[in-house]
């Protein structure tokens, strides 16, 4: 990569990239614009600089790159930062795990928003399982059980392309078949380490093996804002862009940019809404009259949900003894 006069020149897998602003010269880029205003650079404007610099370098290190779209808060974050990132546009697909039990709000969610902002959406599924009824709400299996199948599996398979892609066609506004099953290297993630213990393990660039599998002790070390990019063929690469975010701040930037988010996630008069989002028999809301962005931002700033998990109602969680790091292990988000 060569820098000159602030701006960087990089040649990657996608050719010649014209424009992108290494993190050193984005951070001076930024506070120059601030300071124009009169305004100094804030713990946001800060934690959005360093996304929108792991975004554009996974961009410019690894040629088979997507991004998981779980519809959820910090994803939809994730989304809204690679928009940034790109000027409008997010030149990579989009991928969304259906077990084709995500609550209905989100399914429309999805499918509006990918239309709206023209968006390379793809979703993958465990066909054979759900074809079976070998799911938690078919009473056949537990509910981890139920998510290694329907998505580990389903997320490794579909990352592979050994498993059948469902690709929006924009001109009609449905999905079809993919023809397109070339493996994704490079995989685009919304985790925080603190929503969850075994994601505080993780690396913004965390390499898995060809199974996907996750070697936890194997990580490299990330200091100075530098980063490993450069790995063996045939590794699998998770980017985590939003690492270092915590979920006030996921809210109070939805608040200052004005992001849409899905409606559950606020009280619509019944005292109650979800604080995290996955499949209907496996996710529970909670007590909570918050009705818009502000009223969650003082929840949390309150404490009044300082000892309550913000996955306690993620009921596979409890299953798995409090955390998912088995499964993660296997390759879960």
């Amino acid at each position: 990569m060569t820098v000159s006069a602030g701006v960087s020149e990089a040649t990657g897998p996608h050719g010649k990239i014209e424009g992108f602003i290494c993190h050193r010269f984005l951070i001076k880029y930024q506070l120059e614009r601030l300071f124009e205003r009169g305004e100094k650079m804030d713990h946001l404007d800060r934690l959005e600089a360093r996304s929108v610099h792991i975004l554009r370098e996974a961009y410019s290190e690894f040629k088979n790159l997507c991004m998981l779209w779980s519809i959820g808060k910090d994803s939809t974050v994730l989304l809204w930062l690679a928009r940034k990132a790109f000027f409008g546009h997010v030149p990579f697909p989009l991928v969304h795990i259906d077990t084709s039990f995500k609550i209905p709000e989100m399914i429309a969610y999805r499918d509006r928003l990918a239309r709206e902002y023209e968006l390379d959406m793809i979703y993958g599924q465990n066909k054979d399982a759900l074809g079976k009824g070998l799911t938690f709400p078919d009473g056949k299996l537990t509910r981890i059980e139920c998510c290694r199948l329907l998505k580990t599996e389903a997320l490794r398979n579909t990352l592979s392309g050994e498993w059948e892609r469902f690709r929006m066609n924009h001109r009609t506004g449905e999905y079809e078949p993919d023809a397109c099953r070339e493996p994704y290297t490079g995989v685009i993630v919304g985790v925080r380490s603190d929503e969850e213990g075994s994601r505080s393990k993780e690396r913004y660039f965390s390499p898995r093996d060809r199974n996907n599998d996750w070697e936890i002790g194997d990580q490299p070390p990330e200091f100075w804002n530098q980063y490993k990019t450069d790995f063996a063929p045939g590794t699998h690469v998770r980017i985590h862009p939003l690492l270092d975010w915590t979920e006030k701040d996921i809210w109070e930037y939805i608040g200052r940019e004005e992001i849409p988010t899905v409606s559950l996630y606020y009280d619509n008069g019944s005292g109650y809404r979800y604080r995290s989002l996955g499949c209907g028999p496996c996710t529970k809301p909670i007590h909570s009259t918050a009705k818009d962005v502000a009223g969650i931002v003082e929840e949390l700033e309150s404490g009044m949900l300082r000892n309550i998990a913000e996955r306690s109602g993620r009921e596979q969680d409890k299953e798995d003894g409090g955390g998912l790091e088995e499964l993660r292990k296997d390759g879960y988000m």
